[in-house]
């Protein structure tokens, strides 16, 4: 089982390139916001019963899928390196995984702010994020985070043998996935 954690800031293009990835591979695409979306309409994400609630199905699906004998799974996620419970989040899925023999694949993802404001809006963001088509909140939400959090890491932060770090800013998101299949042997 390959597990495949693509990080990095709102917009960067975290679920478009694991769309991507998982065209090109084998690999299943489980996007942040399938479970926050899911339970976003009985609980926002920021109340304590609506992060419960998608920790619960996170979990669920990692669980089975570790065990399974599926090829892997893409998972992506917004890690706020500044935030010792992401660490700690983090860590805990990836143990979920290598406890049953797989292997773990980081992917950190970067681009300038100007580019993720406009891939904010696009359609395939929108299409498949409920959550963030009110454009005004996402927008602002996402230059807010900046200020409150570092979501992106310091070079040599990440110790892990099978970690990649991209600036996708004039990558498409094509060729941000072949770079991962190839460098991983994906």
């Amino acid at each position: 089982m390959k597990f495949v954690l693509i990080f990095g800031p709102q917009a960067v293009g975290k679920m478009t390139v694991g769309h991507e990835l998982e065209k090109i591979t084998d690999l299943k695409l489980f996007h942040n916001h399938m479970t926050i979306d899911l339970v976003n309409p009985f609980f926002d994400y920021g109340t304590k019963e609506g992060k419960r609630l998608v920790g619960l199905f996170r979990q669920e699906v990692f669980k089975s899928m570790a065990k399974s004998d599926q090829y892997g799974l893409v998972f992506t996620y917004v890690w706020a390196f500044d935030m010792q419970e992401d660490w700690g989040y983090v860590n805990q899925v990836c143990k979920i995984f290598e406890s049953e023999g797989g292997t773990v694949y980081f992917v950190e993802l970067e681009a300038n702010v100007d580019e993720r404001l406009e891939r904010n809006n696009s359609p395939h963001r929108l299409q498949h994020k409920p959550s963030k088509r009110n454009l005004q909140w996402s927008e602002q939400d996402l230059v807010k985070s900046m200020d409150q959090y570092r979501l992106n890491s310091y070079a040599g932060e990440i110790d892990r043998e099978n970690y990649i770090r991209i600036n996708n800013t004039h990558l498409n998101a094509a060729e941000a996935a072949q770079q991962i299949k190839e460098y991983f042997s994906l």
